[in-house]
């Protein structure tokens, strides 16, 4: 059990793939961060668990190095939305037919779990859980032989032999090539980017990170090669034991994990990834593990290319994984994810709970959960959620999701301390892109913008290219005055990622700076919102909520209610009380408006956009008191929260006195 300080953040900090949580910290119009997928997404991934030794001293932390475990990276391209996440899904591209998984007859949608013995083994890689001035905590029982690891094992045939299957077909439509096709969707011709990495590149405090981070890496290198020579004797011992067992039997349904393990989907190319488990698929079909792993990539490449077709292709191969071996637990875990980037979370918090019921200590299954508890307003629910989660598997996905969940209750302290700690315990450097973004989006929602810049360039200079940090860099340089480069960064970011948030954002950037021309480019990217929630939901995604964020202040006002209604009916969350509070407000009903907005800002959560659109809706109903108290909050938490709805407050405040 991971040990607590007095304000009950874990004192473990440690992980390997990054999960956003669903819906982040949004301004106006602004999608989930990584958390959320946030929902969407950050989320979150996926988009879009916070818990058990989330809390580790950073000196102990620092010396773990992460293993991804548990199928594929979530970490926000988020996430996270998620993070996670949901709300951060990508560019929507225009696809050709991608090999997917045939239906498999009589899969079960919601598959009544049973015991196994296969459970997973809880994450090995605990940092110590002392923190500054205590002992060190005792042995971590989950080190014993409790589990196999969650990557689904080979079912023992009559010889216990791992055969390939006997006249194995090739899956349907498994043989053209997964890596998307380029981007093909219109982009104002006023917003054509510069690279992202010629961006990080002249941003002098990358450069600065990265001469910083240039000698850590070259002590590492000596510890990697260690670790070389003992996988090479890993390995050499795992061939040997192969041979011995090579002599003929019947074929089962099997699972080849050291040949389609997750971490593929955490080590590099995604395309890549995916490429070789299709070709793993074709030599041996009935693998469930490998459609599994399958499904979740497919999860994920939807989520970071912003193509929601993937979203069925993912249905497919999990189903197919399923048919194979119902109630595996990466299959269930993967069926979780799904739902949360659909925006299901009712259907992500079952499937999760079905693959703990199998697994207790499935990393992916225990952050899902958390993240659809999230996202259905359950906020107490989600603390003992992350807290549960951080005492079986303490690592990055559950440590963003800790501290999400303390800051969505107005315990800032405790989630940025989380947050270090979990930075100082990355190694990876989607781990270190991840986690110094999240960092970022905190410092902006509070106001501090430089800090919030030094935690982007931070995590540019892991990976120059990861979106999310481009993005949050730019709102922050908007907020903090420099209007030039804030366009040209968030120009870079919706060429290649036109998710609703990041479209307002850069019309609104237009509207500010008013230059000729600049209110027909913002209508493009008004425009855009519109295309792309035609095409998620398409895929099977819920837009709901996106629709009404953007819909509101730049689009059809009624439909930004309707939309708003339908997804508080969903859930109850302070991100849905503000957008139903603020769609009411834009329809002139400000009365029925007032309780929603006092809602969004009832649980200590810090958004200066929930403060002024509260603000704004007491003002219009007749309460000025109120008014100028929550419209100078918001000024005084985030002076730059919103390129329009910064200035709109300023205009509001002085009406009121």
């Amino acid at each position: 059990m991971a040990r607590r300080t007095n304000d009950s953040a874990p004192e473990n900090d440690q992980g390997a793939e990054p999960t956003a949580p669903p819906e982040r910290g949004r301004g106006p119009g602004m999608d989930a961060g990584p958390g959320h997928e946030g929902g969407a997404g950050m989320a979150v991934a996926a988009g879009p668990g916070h818990e058990g030794g989330a809390a580790a001293a950073a000196a102990a932390a620092a010396a773990a190095v992460p293993v991804p475990v548990d199928g594929a990276s979530t970490t926000a391209v988020p996430g996270a939305g998620t993070g996670a996440g949901p709300d951060s899904s990508a560019a929507p591209t225009a696809s050709a037919p991608e090999p997917v998984a045939p239906e498999a007859k009589g899969t079960p949608e919601t598959t009544r779990p049973k015991p196994r013995a296969d459970s997973e083994s809880p994450q090995p890689r605990s940092a110590s859980r002392a923190g500054a001035g205590t002992k060190a905590a005792s042995a971590d029982p989950r080190t014993g032989a409790r589990a196999a690891p969650e990557t689904a094992q080979p079912k023992p045939g009559p010889d216990s032999k791992a055969s390939p299957p006997q006249n194995a077909t090739p899956p349907e439509a498994d043989t053209a090539s997964a890596d998307p096709r380029p981007d093909t969707q219109a982009t104002p011709e006023a917003a054509r980017p510069a690279r992202g990495s010629e961006i990080a590149v002249t941003d002098q405090r990358v450069a600065a990170v990265r001469r910083v981070g240039a000698a850590g890496r070259r002590w590492r290198a000596a510890q990697l090669a260690g670790c070389a020579v003992l996988l090479a004797i890993a390995f050499t011992a795992g061939s040997i034991a192969v041979g011995a067992v090579r002599d003929g039997g019947t074929a089962e349904v099997v699972s080849a994990p050291a040949a389609v393990s997750p971490e593929l989907l955490t080590g590099g190319d995604l395309d890549a990834s995916i490429t070789a488990l299709q070709a793993h698929l074709r030599a041996q079909p009935r693998d469930f593990g490998g459609w599994a792993t399958l499904g979740l990539a497919y999860v994920e490449q939807a989520r970071t290319k912003g193509d929601p077709s993937r979203y069925p292709q993912a249905e497919r191969a999990l189903k197919r994984s399923l048919g194979l071996e119902p109630d595996n637990v990466q299959a269930l875990a993967g069926r979780a994810a799904l739902a949360a980037a659909r925006h299901d979370f009712e259907d992500a918090l079952a499937y999760a709970d079905q693959a703990l019921e199998q697994n207790p200590y499935s990393e992916r299954a225990l952050s899902s959960r958390v993240d659809a508890l999230v996202e259905l307003g359950r906020y107490d629910d989600a603390l003992k959620a992350a807290e549960l989660a951080d005492e079986r598997r303490p690592g990055i996905p559950v440590f963003t999701r800790y501290a999400y969940v303390h800051e969505l209750r107005g315990d800032v302290r405790t989630a940025r301390r989380v947050l270090e700690q979990a930075l100082a315990s990355a190694t990876a450097p989607g781990d270190v892109a991840y986690v110094a973004t999240a960092l970022g989006q905190l410092a902006w929602n509070q106001g501090e913008y430089e800090t919030a810049l030094d935690h982007y360039a931070r995590a540019l200079a892991a990976d120059d290219t990861y979106l999310p940090a481009l993005e949050g860099r730019a709102r922050t340089q908007a907020a903090n005055g420099d209007r030039a480069a804030a366009i040209k960064g968030m120009e870079t970011v919706v060429a290649r990622y036109p998710l609703p948030g990041p479209l307002v954002a850069l019309g609104e950037l237009y509207e500010a700076r008013g230059a000729e021309g600049d209110r027909a480019k913002a209508g493009d990217q008004y425009a855009l919102v519109d295309a792309w929630t035609a095409l998620a939901r398409a895929g099977g995604v819920n837009a709901d909520l996106d629709t009404a964020l953007a819909a509101a202040d730049h689009g059809d006002r009624a439909e930004a209610l309707r939309a708003a209604r339908a997804e508080w009916a969903r859930r109850h969350t302070v991100h849905t009380a503000d957008a139903l509070a603020w769609a009411l407000h834009v329809n002139g009903r400000d009365e029925e408006a007032l309780p929603y907005a006092r809602r969004a800002t009832a649980t200590g959560y810090r958004n200066a956009a929930f403060l002024y659109h509260r603000g704004v809706i007491e003002h219009a109903a007749g309460d000025e008191k109120e008014a100028r108290t929550h419209l100078k909050a918001a000024l005084d938490l985030n002076p730059g929260f919103s390129p329009l709805g910064a200035r709109e407050a300023r205009k509001t405040l002085e009406a009121a006195k």
